[in-house]
């Protein structure tokens, strides 16, 4: 007698056991125990910012007069509170990700503040029109460098978009903050779908599927990286999520679309006439403008098609996008960067 079919579970392509390999003390976080801080230490300078889940601070440690990150979560459910100080803590030293310096709490204990380190960022709708072909490449770098750690580490960032990348554009420093939906991958789990902000979010998440992975946050980079090169604000910009997949639709073409969902096993079922309609892709070179045509050389575009894949299987991970040709220059810099570097201490320890 033959078993019904059952649907594959796909899991990512690398990566996959980064947690089992370390174990549960490094994953598990509803166990895990906080030691926080009195908030005496710490004084707001001024609001910064904030969302749904929290309000964000400049503030100054009086003890030694630095400027730090002042965010006061809203009251959520504990373990959501642990979860993301756990991954902060696992991810201490992470490149281009921001540091965690304290946890504080009120003595009515219902006010809880993560304290990080400050980055003198410049907002984005100041910042995206204004960035040169040296500057993409710098950042996205960066911030690939900063996926490719936490990914290893078994974390999947879940809210990569703009407003959580600080870019101090003076020093050409980028910073991944707000890790507060942030997620241990475990190949197989089924997770929350209501994750990300909407112009950022895979199709994954809009057609409601679970099983995800690392590459949720490299389709979101990409998002980011069409963004840059074709200096819009947001590149895929839906009013709903239905309006957001049917904006993705209209690019990438309804053939692709169709075969990720065949491919995946997923229903998928629209009362929204234009979303059952048939778009063929649309070429990169379409978005191109005479002001954004040096942005958008050949490498770039490439870049671009491996990250904004229908099926996270064929989106290139965050190594596979740092060693394409696109970052050539980078990764030369970084390496002068660094005999430099080795230069000055060998020089130092000469005497």
């Amino acid at each position: 007698m033959s078993s019904a079919p059952t649907t594959p579970i796909y899991t990512s392509r690398v990566y996959a056991d980064a947690n089992a390999q370390r174990g549960k003390t490094w994953y598990e976080y509803n166990k895990f125990r906080i030691e926080w801080s009195a908030p005496d230490r710490y004084e707001i300078v001024r609001r910064l910012g904030g969302g749904r889940y929290s309000e964000v601070f400049e503030g100054v440690d009086t003890v030694n007069s630095e400027r730090c990150v002042l965010k006061v979560l809203k009251p959520v459910a504990g373990h959501k509170i642990k979860r993301e100080i756990k991954v902060l803590r696992n991810i201490a030293g992470a490149p281009n990700c921001i540091a965690l310096l304290d946890v504080v709490r009120d003595p009515s204990k219902m006010y809880h503040t993560l304290v990080t380190e400050f980055v003198d960022s410049t907002e984005w709708n100041q910042l995206y029109t204004r960035l040169t072909d040296s500057d993409i490449r710098h950042y996205m770098f960066q911030l690939l460098t900063a996926l490719d750690f936490v990914h290893s580490h078994g974390i999947i960032h879940r809210d990569i978009k703009p407003a959580n990348m600080m870019i101090d554009h003076p020093r050409r420093q980028l910073r991944v903050i707000d890790w507060g939906l942030a997620e241990f991958y475990h190949p197989g789990t089924e997770y929350h779908v209501r994750v990300g902000s909407r112009q950022y979010k895979p199709p994954e998440l809009l057609v409601g599927y679970k099983r995800y992975d690392y590459s949720l946050d490299l389709w979101s980079t990409g998002c980011v990286f069409a963004a840059m090169i074709f200096r819009k604000q947001h590149f895929f910009r839906g009013a709903d999520n239905e309006d957001q997949l049917l904006k993705i639709l209209r690019v990438l073409g309804t053939d692709r679309f169709d075969a990720y969902l065949k491919a995946y096993d997923i229903p998928y079922e629209t009362d929204v006439e234009e979303l059952l309609g048939v778009y063929p892709p649309r070429p990169w070179q379409r978005f191109i403008t005479p002001e954004t045509a040096h942005l958008c050389s050949p490498d770039a575009l490439a870049l671009l098609d491996r990250l904004l894949r229908f099926d996270p299987r064929e989106r290139w991970t965050a190594k596979e996008a740092m060693e394409c040709a696109y970052f050539g220059t980078v990764r030369v810099e970084g390496e002068q960067a660094r005999a430099r570097r080795g230069l000055r201490i060998r020089e130092h320890e000469w005497g």
